[in-house]
């Protein structure tokens, strides 16, 4: 009987497993050295301030697995011999496989800080982050101020996980306004507003230099790199972007640059050997997409493409039009299509802005400034639908149609009739005085 073997438990390892269980009777390994069952990576937040449980978090139960033939295994990988087709653990015990699936995600980046490996440093992308947190951070006593490095999404995550524990947040940004690099500047500075409304200490244009220690090898402080201003903390997140989790595969003769490289079929340069998920990266970005996402529903995407072509039927992988959504502290945000920054806008795309005067609601509608013709969205404050803008992207529908049908993407109706009129007029007096 063929034998799949997984490297990784996340969503798109698991994915592939339950897809390829469901279109075969092969036999299938997974192997992951963070936790034995599943869980989802998205829900640690939620534990740690209080509205679920860990158990809560795994969305099969512990029978699921034996009931559907998937055999699990916790343990490190430390060589990939593709020649033999054969696994070596840290255990020094060996598994053979017929096809290998690398899913192995990300891992928290270090830029050789002196100090990041002290106790109470951490990252939040993994259980045993968790783990860290409620040991080093359990609540204000213990944990005085925490510092947070790196303006992205786990780092709005983690300022708003301790926040819910009254515990003092200092905020280091390295850009001049949260994460500019992404979002057009209004959004970036009502971004900036909300993160200071909830009493973080944010801290724009600033680095970390260093993280010094106490006499134990705890975290004592930390020092600004532009100022050197010493910060007093038991707790630093290293929450600058992701990497990656592939240094097992280095030296093997698996072909990587940054991530394990792939086509558009997820399959490496070695034969029965595919990668999927953060750690897999394209040759070319597909549709303007980066050739590595680490986004949650991209992992599923892929576990579920792979698993038609491992067991027979090889396609190529689609994502679709780019979307995510996220949170910013109590702002939901959502994008659809291509809004891109000021830093990285192309000379043809124009954008429509509209703010709330409550200052926690907008939206930014990219379009072509010469053909019209609808590019992207973003929302935040308001639930839109992903299947209508999808629908409209699919259609090439120009920015007058989506403006002026906009309710008809709106999760809530009663919620959104407030704001349509409102947007719809400021949409119109910005073409007259362009």
């Amino acid at each position: 009987m063929e034998h799949i073997v997984i490297i990784g438990n996340g969503i798109s390892g698991v994915t592939a497993a339950r897809h390829i269980r469901k279109l075969s009777d092969k036999r299938i390994t997974i192997i992951s050295a963070e936790t034995e069952y599943f869980f989802s990576r998205t829900a640690l937040m939620y534990i740690y301030m209080g509205h679920m449980k860990f158990e809560h978090t795994q969305p099969y139960e512990n029978w699921f697995w034996k009931k559907n033939r998937i055999e699990l295994k916790k343990a490190f990988v430390k060589n990939i011999d593709t020649n033999t087709k054969t696994l070596y653990f840290s255990e020094d015990d060996t598994l053979k496989y017929d096809k290998l699936i690398i899913a192995t995600g990300s891992k928290p980046n270090k830029f050789g800080w002196p100090g990041q490996d002290l106790k109470g440093v951490m990252g939040m992308y993994h259980k045993q982050d968790l783990d860290n947190l409620e040991k080093y951070a359990p609540n204000n006593k213990v944990c005085k101020r925490a510092v947070i490095v790196g303006g992205g999404l786990i780092g709005i995550e983690l300022a708003e996980m301790l926040n819910s524990r009254n515990i003092p947040v200092t905020f280091l940004v390295r850009e001049d306004s949260f994460w500019n690099g992404v979002l057009p500047n209004g959004e970036s500075e009502m971004i900036n507003r909300h993160i200071k409304n909830h009493h973080i200490d944010l801290r724009l244009s600033s680095n970390l230099k260093e993280i010094k220690a106490d006499e134990n090898g705890n975290v004592k402080s930390v020092i600004i790199a532009e100022t050197g201003e010493e910060i007093a903390c038991n707790v630093v997140g290293l929450t600058a972007g992701v990497t990656p989790n592939i240094d097992f595969i280095k030296n093997s003769e698996i072909e990587t640059e940054k991530g394990v490289k792939v086509n558009r079929y997820l399959e490496t340069n070695i034969p029965d050997v595919y990668a999927i998920g953060d750690c897999a990266e394209q040759h070319e970005g597909i549709n303007g997409r980066r050739p590595i996402e680490a986004v949650w529903y991209t992992g599923r995407m892929m576990g579920e493409t792979l698993a038609q072509t491992i067991c027979g039927n090889r396609i190529k992988y689609n994502p679709g039009h780019w979307f995510n959504s996220a949170k910013f502290l109590d702002i939901e945000y959502q994008t659809y299509g291509w809004v891109f920054s000021e830093r990285g806008r192309p000379e043809y795309e124009k954008h429509f802005h509209w703010k709330h005067q409550d200052d926690t609601k907008c939206i930014t509608v990219a379009y072509h400034k010469t053909t019209k013709a609808f590019l992207g969205i973003n929302t935040f404050g308001i639930r839109m639908r992903h299947e209508t803008f999808n629908k409209w992207l699919t259609e090439k529908r120009n920015v007058d149609y989506v403006l002026n049908h906009l309710a008809e993407a709106n999760f809530d109706p009663e919620f959104y009739k407030h704001y349509e009129a409102e947007i719809l007029t400021a949409y119109n007096k910005q073409l007259q005085i362009a």
